[in-house]
C-alpha cells in the first residue's frame, strides 16, 4: 500500500487523489462534478478513488461557497486607461442595478500581479468575476481555480480561449479592416501595423483586419512595417527609424489611441505634416484622440456598452438564467473620422 494512502479515511482531498492518479487537482475536481471537459476513463477513476477511499468535500469550503456575497469582482489591466475606465462605468451601473457591489483589481499589466488578484477575489468569496488579462498572461490555471471553486466567470475585451467561459469582445477584425480600408481609400499606399503582444487575440484579430484590407486592395505586405509596439513611449522611440527608412509608410494603424499619440509626437519632431506626409489611425476613441494636435481618427469601442452587457452576462449567469449555457457576445465599433487622416475624395 502506497504510504500516501496511510491516513483517516475522512480526511482523504482532492490533492491526494490528485497526487495518486497523477492528475492535477482541477482535473480531479472538475471530474467529481462531471464536467463535460473531463473524458469519461478520468472520471470513471477518479470516482472509483474517491468512492473507495470515502471522499467527502470539506465541509467548511462548501459552507464558505455557500455563504458568498453579492460581490463581483473585477480585474483589468489599467484603470487610468479611458476603455477600461469607462467599461467599469458601464459594469457599475449595471452592478447597483441589480444590488450587487464591485471589488476593482488592478493588474499593471503583469501575469503575478494578476494572479494575487484572481487569489484575492477567490478569498473574498466573491460571486463572480470579470476578467480581462494582462498582456503578459499566457498560461490561465488561476482563472481555472476561479471555477473551481464554483464562482461565475466572464472574460471581457481580452479573452481567454483555453476556458469554457462566456466572453464578450469588441469586433477587432472589422474595426481594424475598417481603420486600414479609409486610409488606403484616404490615398496611403505603404501602412505600418504597431500590435499588441501576438498571443492576445486581439492582436490576432486587429493583425488578421489589417492584413485583409491591404489584400482586398492589392496592396503588398511588407513584415518590416509590423512591430510590437503598444505604448505612447515605444511608438516615440522606434517611429523615427521607420521615418527614416529608404521607402517610408505614409500611413500607420495603431493598436490603441495612447500608441497613435506616441506615433504623431514622432512624425511632428520629424517635421513632417499629418495628415499631408503621413496619415495616422488609432483604435481605441477616448480623450487622447479627441486632444491630439491634429485629432486623431480611430475605431470607437464603445466600452461603456461593452462594461453593462459584460456585467449582465455575468449576472445572468450568478442567477442561473443561463445555467450550462456558454456565450460568445460582440460589441461593435465604429469609425470617427477626424483631422489626422485625409478626407476620401
Amino acid at each position: 500500500m502506497s504510504k500516501n494512502l496511510i491516513m483517516n479515511k475522512a480526511q482523504i482531498t482532492i490533492k491526494d487523489i490528485a497526487r495518486e492518479l497523477n492528475i492535477s487537482p482541477s482535473t480531479v475536481s472538475r471530474a467529481l462534478k462531471n464536467h463535460s471537459d473531463i473524458s469519461r476513463k478520468t472520471k470513471d477513476a477518479v470516482n472509483s478513488y474517491a468512492k473507495t477511499h470515502h471522499y467527502k468535500p470539506n465541509a467548511l469550503a462548501v459552507s464558505l461557497r455557500a455563504s458568498r456575497n453579492n460581490t463581483i469582482g473585477i480585474i483589468v489591466p489599467e484603470i487610468i486607461h479611458y476603455f477600461f475606465s469607462t467599461i467599469l462605468g458601464g459594469i457599475e451601473e449595471v452592478a447597483h442595478e441589480n444590488d450587487f457591489n464591485i471589488m476593482v483589481c488592478q493588474s499593471n499589466e503583469s501575469y503575478e500581479k494578476e494572479v494575487r488578484c484572481v487569489s484575492s477575489l477567490i478569498g473574498a468569496r466573491v460571486a463572480g468575476v470579470l476578467a480581462s488579462l494582462s498582456k503578459n498572461t499566457n498560461e490561465y490555471s488561476h482563472y481555472q481555480d476561479v471555477l473551481d471553486n464554483n464562482i461565475e466567470l466572464v472574460f471581457f475585451d481580452r479573452i481567454c480561449i483555453e476556458l469554457n467561459t462566456d466572453r464578450i469582445v469588441v469586433d477587432d477584425y472589422a474595426g481594424a479592416f475598417t481603420a486600414t480600408e479609409h486610409l488606403i481609400k484616404s490615398g496611403c499606399k505603404r501602412i505600418a501595423f504597431y500590435s499588441s503582444p501576438a498571443h492576445l487575440e486581439i492582436s490576432k484579430n486587429r493583425r488578421n483586419g489589417y492584413l485583409d484590407a491591404l489584400r482586398k486592395y492589392n496592396l503588398p505586405v511588407d513584415k518590416s512595417l509590423i512591430r510590437m509596439c503598444d505604448t505612447h513611449q515605444e511608438a516615440m522611440d522606434i517611429t523615427p527609424e521607420i521615418l527614416n527608412s529608404e521607402n517610408r509608410p505614409d500611413g500607420f494603424f495603431a493598436i490603441n489611441d495612447h500608441t497613435a499619440s506616441g506615433i504623431l509626437y514622432a512624425v511632428k519632431q520629424a517635421g513632417l505634416c499629418v495628415p499631408d506626409d503621413i496619415a495616422i489611425c488609432g483604435f481605441s476613441g477616448g480623450d487622447i484622440a479627441r486632444s491630439c494636435d491634429p485629432r486623431l481618427t480611430t475605431i470607437e469601442q464603445h466600452g461603456y456598452e461593452m462594461g453593462r452587457r459584460a456585467a449582465k452576462m455575468l449576472i445572468d449567469k450568478i442567477n442561473g438564467v443561463t445555467r450550462g449555457q456558454y456565450r460568445n457576445d460582440i460589441v461593435h465599433s465604429s469609425l470617427i473620422v477626424r483631422e489626422s487622416t485625409k478626407e476620401i475624395k
